[in-house]
């Protein structure tokens, strides 16, 4: 019987090319396409998945859904992204990425699409809780991709670069994906960035590359003469899936998980409720919003990059004090958006530009680069996969509780809906809180082979 899983399934190692002038032509070339390619296609996947950001006033207006009710269908996005990172992690480090990948890219795109032509509570929790499985192909994909492509003192600054891929998808989002809500309705939300992303789907599929061994290249550690300290003396010799399981018994990896889950509930709270509030607490307009929260990712561009150079030149690769200085920063920015008096929209924009600068380089420590950093490099997909399941299960349970608050404190007087906003802010700003806490607690853990 045919196995589909077979088509998935990385090549077999190529003889060893020994012309050092076209291992060096065909690195090169093989890694600038990988990191264009995992760059611009998993920030474009982002266009669909934050659809449900955009379309909740819409449709709360519309009298179709409640804030309850989004907040549920957000969560099961949540539940589903973060046991679909776990698993999609460990099939990754055995898979060939180009062509897993663009296929999770694809179904998802086709969900999209679903989703703009229906309308209903339950068949949208299961849509978006099947596309939430689907989603978690990408990061893990990507990670596997640079870990088979950069060596250790490199990677900092390239997963700095990859990085950025979620503020440009995010700023595609709020902006892009705000005027075609605006201009034809909430329908457009999902079925503008499904169209582009089977396009997408399709340039990944032929952009990105297997490992270097398929090709006949030498792994990229004695290509760049950039080996790390082995996590144990035997571990060479370990099948990938034993390997796998090591990740299970590192204290530090459980730390991470519990400060990335902290720190996930942030930025998805701002992600999926900030346009919201900024309509509601703010008096924005839904173009307004989307701008002021593009900008923010614009400045996550940046501090993604600043986080990846600032770690591997001036710290040697040693995240955790740059991660101390983002952390400070991203808690000072929340204060001034949530504290601030309103009415001065140039002092909520800057606090928004420094919030997008510091947590994008938070989240590339905590959500992935520090992870993989600390793992072996044969198993980052399941390193990776690991520390999303805690990612996403504080987004998730962020998601239903922020969904409750904001009901709690949502009261509708002569037929106009009023929110009160106060219960969520804490909850948000505290999460930020205990996560820098968890993160600092990391500062001598050490890098591994």
């Amino acid at each position: 019987m045919y196995n589909p899983f077979v088509f998935f399934k990385t090549g077999p190692d190529k003889p060893r090319i020994t012309d050092k002038a076209l291992i060096d032509r065909l690195f090169r070339r093989k890694r600038l396409a990988v990191m264009i390619a995992i760059t611009l296609g998993y920030g474009f996947t982002y266009t669909c998945r934050l659809a449900m950001s955009v379309i909740k006033k819409p449709v709360i207006d519309a009298g179709l859904l409640s804030p309850e009710q989004l907040g549920v269908i957000g969560s099961a996005f949540f539940y589903t992204y973060a046991f679909g990172r776990l698993t999609n992690g460990f099939l990754a480090d055995h898979a060939n990425i180009k062509k897993y990948f663009s296929f999770g890219l694809l179904v998802s795109a086709l969900i999209n699409l679903a989703m703009g032509s229906i309308m209903g509570f339950t068949v949208w929790a299961l849509l978006w809780g099947v596309n939430g499985w689907f989603q978690g192909f990408g990061s893990p994909s990507s990670v596997v991709s640079m870990s088979h492509w950069f060596s250790n003192r490199e990677r900092g600054r390239y997963y700095g670069i990859w990085s950025t891929a979620h503020s440009i998808g995010e700023g595609l989002t709020f902006v892009g994906t705000a005027a075609l809500v605006s201009l034809w309705g909430w329908r457009a939300g999902f079925i503008g960035p499904g169209l582009f992303c089977v396009l997408v789907a399709v340039s990944l599929y032929l952009a990105l590359q297997d490992r270097p061994g398929t090709y006949g290249l030498p792994p990229v550690a004695d290509w760049k003469n950039d080996h790390g300290a082995a996590v144990k003396a035997d571990t060479n010799n370990m099948s990938t899936t034993r390997m796998q399981l090591l990740i299970l018994k590192m204290p530090a990896m459980w730390v991470l998980g519990l400060a990335c889950a902290t720190m996930s509930a942030t930025r998805y709270a701002i992600n999926s409720w900030g346009i919201l509030y900024l309509q509601e607490a703010k008096g924005y307009t839904l173009v307004e919003a989307g701008s002021i929260l593009g900008l923010n990712t614009i400045a996550g561009i940046a501090g993604c990059a600043a986080y990846g150079f600032i770690s591997d030149k001036l710290f040697r690769a040693r995240r955790p004090p740059v991660t101390l200085a983002y952390g400070l920063l991203e808690v000072a920015a929340l204060l001034v958006i949530f504290f601030a008096p309103s009415g001065n929209a140039v002092i909520l924009t800057a606090a928004f530009v420094v919030y997008g600068f510091s947590l994008s380089g938070i989240l590339a420590a905590l959500g992935g680069l520090f992870a993989i950093d600390i793992a072996p490099k044969r198993v980052s997909g399941a390193a990776m996969g690991f520390i999303g399941v805690f990612s996403y299960l504080g987004a998730a349970l962020q998601e239903q509780i922020s969904g409750v608050l904001i009901q709690a404190g949502t009261q509708i007087v002569d037929g106009v809906r009023h929110y009160n906003f106060d219960a969520p802010i804490l909850f948000w700003v505290g999460t930020s809180i205990v996560s820098l806490i968890l993160a600092t607690s990391l500062w001598k853990v050490k890098v591994a082979d």
